[in-house]
Protein backbone atom coordinates (compact mmCIF):
# COMPACT_ATOMS: atom_id res chain seq x y z
CA UNK A 1 0.00 0.00 0.00
CA UNK A 2 1.26 3.57 -0.96
CA UNK A 3 1.66 5.96 1.83
CA UNK A 4 -0.63 8.99 1.85
CA UNK A 5 1.12 12.02 0.93
CA UNK A 6 2.35 14.69 4.07
CA UNK A 7 0.10 18.05 3.96
CA UNK A 8 2.62 20.43 5.01
CA UNK A 9 1.42 23.41 7.48
CA UNK A 10 -0.92 25.73 4.81
CA UNK A 11 -2.99 22.16 3.86
CA UNK A 12 -3.52 21.51 7.67
CA UNK A 13 -4.50 24.93 8.18
CA UNK A 14 -7.05 25.07 5.38
CA UNK A 15 -8.36 21.48 5.87
CA UNK A 16 -8.90 22.15 9.63
CA UNK A 17 -10.81 25.72 8.78
CA UNK A 18 -12.80 23.91 6.01
CA UNK A 19 -14.07 20.76 9.06
CA UNK A 20 -14.51 24.18 11.28
CA UNK A 21 -16.65 25.98 8.89
CA UNK A 22 -19.08 22.44 8.77
CA UNK A 23 -18.95 21.82 13.01
CA UNK A 24 -19.89 25.35 14.90
CA UNK A 25 -18.54 23.11 17.78
CA UNK A 26 -15.13 22.69 16.59
CA UNK A 27 -15.34 26.31 15.73
CA UNK A 28 -15.97 27.28 19.06
CA UNK A 29 -13.20 24.82 20.58
CA UNK A 30 -10.45 26.01 18.24
CA UNK A 31 -11.34 29.68 18.84
CA UNK A 32 -10.84 28.69 22.53
CA UNK A 33 -7.40 26.70 21.58
CA UNK A 34 -6.03 29.70 18.66
CA UNK A 35 -6.69 32.56 21.47
CA UNK A 36 -4.44 30.81 24.49
CA UNK A 37 -1.09 32.15 25.16
CA UNK A 38 1.68 30.30 23.26
CA UNK A 39 3.39 28.09 25.78
CA UNK A 40 -0.38 27.61 27.54
CA UNK A 41 -1.56 26.43 24.43
CA UNK A 42 1.24 24.04 23.19
CA UNK A 43 1.58 22.51 26.82
CA UNK A 44 -2.44 22.08 26.41
CA UNK A 45 -1.91 20.04 23.07
CA UNK A 46 0.95 18.21 24.16
CA UNK A 47 -1.69 16.36 26.32
CA UNK A 48 -4.17 16.09 23.81
CA UNK A 49 -1.50 14.56 21.72
CA UNK A 50 -0.65 12.45 24.35
CA UNK A 51 -4.56 11.54 25.15
CA UNK A 52 -4.84 11.10 21.22
CA UNK A 53 -1.79 8.80 20.91
CA UNK A 54 -2.91 6.47 23.89
CA UNK A 55 -5.72 5.50 21.86
CA UNK A 56 -4.08 5.44 18.25
CA UNK A 57 -5.31 8.35 16.73
CA UNK A 58 -4.64 9.01 13.22
CA UNK A 59 -1.32 10.19 12.09
CA UNK A 60 -3.24 13.26 9.90
CA UNK A 61 -4.92 13.89 13.35
CA UNK A 62 -2.06 14.03 15.47
CA UNK A 63 -0.43 16.01 12.66
CA UNK A 64 -2.95 19.00 13.06
CA UNK A 65 -2.47 18.93 16.58
CA UNK A 66 0.84 19.56 16.71
CA UNK A 67 0.55 22.06 13.76
CA UNK A 68 -2.07 24.11 16.34
CA UNK A 69 1.14 24.68 18.97
CA UNK A 70 2.36 27.54 16.48
CA UNK A 71 1.71 30.87 16.62
CA UNK A 72 1.31 32.05 13.22
CA UNK A 73 -1.07 29.03 12.63
CA UNK A 74 -2.96 29.67 15.72
CA UNK A 75 -2.97 33.62 14.65
CA UNK A 76 -4.06 32.44 10.86
CA UNK A 77 -6.76 29.80 12.13
CA UNK A 78 -8.49 32.75 14.69
CA UNK A 79 -8.13 35.76 12.11
CA UNK A 80 -9.90 33.18 9.72
CA UNK A 81 -12.70 31.95 12.21
CA UNK A 82 -13.30 35.60 13.44
CA UNK A 83 -15.53 36.13 16.71
CA UNK A 84 -18.08 34.02 18.21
Amino acid sequence: MTPLPRLGQDELVDAVLAIAERDPSIARVLREICGLDGAVRASALDLVGAHLRIHSAAGDVLDCVAVLKGDEVARRIAERLGPA
